[in-house]
């Protein structure tokens, strides 16, 4: 019974090391992070024009497009190894990611259905999807933005003219940025 007890130990201890691994590996997907500051941006500028609103949401997807090679480019700049090869929970990771492809279908829905309110379900979509991050790198930003995100989306995006979520959201995505370089330098 005892050598049960044993390994079960030893292997939440493993994967511990894996998760401690992939986050320092990862420098915690700060290089996603930076990338939707960018994206948030390219929204906010979208969501701030005269352009009719089928428009800017079509926009607003368009400008999500670029993610993974803006992110890829910031790896390479900050020296995040991108791919994680060696950690088979960096393959987590990119479910985690996929995951979130399956729900832009519902902001696709309201894309035509209710087309005034595609940016707050995006958004919330968005903050949401952040929630497996904090399991994953052991990380309080991810965990208590993925929470505040979609509430504060919904309520601003029920009170609000949608460039003022798009503003909020970029300066989430800032606040972000700084919360996970805290993290990441108390952990060295």
């Amino acid at each position: 019974m005892e050598s049960k007890e044993v390994t079960f130990t030893e292997q939440a201890k493993s994967l511990d090391e894996l998760r401690q691994d992939c986050a320092n590996r990862q420098k915690k997907g700060l290089h996603f992070i930076v990338a939707s500051v960018v994206i948030w941006a390219a929204v906010s500028v979208v969501f701030m024009t005269d352009l009719p609103i089928e428009t800017k949401n079509l926009l607003t997807f368009c400008c999500a497009a670029p993610l993974l090679p803006l992110a890829w480019m910031i790896s390479k700049v900050i020296k995040v190894d991108f791919q994680g090869k060696g950690n088979p929970l960096t393959q987590l990771g990119v479910i985690f990611s996929v995951n979130q492809i399956l729900y832009i279908l519902i902001a696709m829905w309201v894309f035509s259905a209710v087309p005034e309110k595609m940016l707050m379900v995006y958004a919330m979509i968005f903050g949401a999807h952040l929630m497996p991050y904090s399991w994953l790198y052991q990380s309080k930003s991810y965990m208590v933005l993925s929470v505040i995100i979609p509430i504060a989306a919904l309520i601003c995006g029920l009170m609000v003219e949608p460039y003022v979520l798009a503003n909020m959201m970029l300066g989430f995505e800032m606040a972000f940025v700084v919360g996970l370089k805290l993290e990441i330098s108390n952990n060295q």
